[in-house]
């Protein structure tokens, strides 16, 4: 007879941060969930949808490693979004598709049925101390800058493209943005991390305006590759790009 104690885990899953202190906060509130259900739950984990790191799909394959026997996903958003649960749903079925050997049965929490403990919270908030907001110093100037640059670089941070690497892909970027000091050399660049970009099999998705340019399967020397032709010389490394077509494309 098989006596051994299943392994019940958790991940308390947030929406998009892209944030330090944000990601902080997340592993500090597992740590101290985990220390409170330590008999319920061998392991609590945070995770993002899209924007952050860890992803959903990075959560489940580290506890798909620690063998757990069974995950329950906690959606950290209230009111709840009911495309949230949707999205979440979605994301888990691709990641079962995608993933190797036995894996964990993977359940969703269910919203609380009253609101009473939400009452509490907010309740509570309102009768502590609150901050002041300070008035300005002096008045903000009346217009913006138009920045002359002319490419703009999109870093996908989808839970898909963060699980094949967009993290490192984005950190890359950023290091020889600085060292080639690619905001003024040639047509100038800037850079930005996004939400989903569509695409998700082709993870990581850069893509490369003012030309649209959709680039998969990128990782740091391809990065290398797009900064020396593309944005410096004007050329579209084309074994990296995808080119828009009626049907369905898949990783080269």
């Amino acid at each position: 007879m098989n006596t051994t104690t299943p392994r019940h885990a958790a991940i308390l899953l947030a929406k998009a941060s892209i944030t330090g202190a944000s990601e902080r906060e997340m592993a500090q509130l597992a740590q101290r969930t985990q220390a409170a259900l330590g008999e319920r739950f061998s392991t609590v984990v945070h995770a993002f949808n899209e924007q952050g790191s860890p992803s959903l799909r990075e959560a489940l394959d580290l506890l798909t490693a620690q063998k757990a026997d069974d995950i329950t996903i906690v959606p950290l958003l209230l009111p709840m979004e009911p495309g949230f649960r949707t999205w979440i749903t979605g994301a888990v079925q691709r990641w079962r598709r995608g993933a190797q050997g036995a894996l964990p049965a993977v359940h969703l929490s269910t919203p609380p049925e009253d609101s009473l403990a939400i009452d509490a919270l907010v309740q509570g908030l309102l009768q502590q101390t609150p901050a002041t907001v300070d008035a300005p110093a002096a008045a903000l100037p009346a217009g913006s800058a138009i920045p002359p640059q002319l490419r703009r670089v999109l870093v996908c941070q989808g839970g898909p493209c963060n699980h094949a690497g967009a993290a490192q892909v984005w950190g890359h970027l950023r290091n020889e943005q600085k060292r080639l000091d690619l905001r003024n050399a040639g047509a100038g660049m800037m850079s930005a991390r996004t939400s989903c970009l569509g695409p998700c099999n082709l993870g990581p998705v850069v893509q490369v305006f003012p030309e649209g340019t959709w680039y998969g399967g990128v990782d740091a020397a391809g990065v290398d590759r797009i900064i020396a032709a593309h944005l410096l010389g004007g050329e579209i490394v084309a074994d990296l790009a995808y080119a828009p077509q009626p049907g369905k494309q898949t990783l080269r």
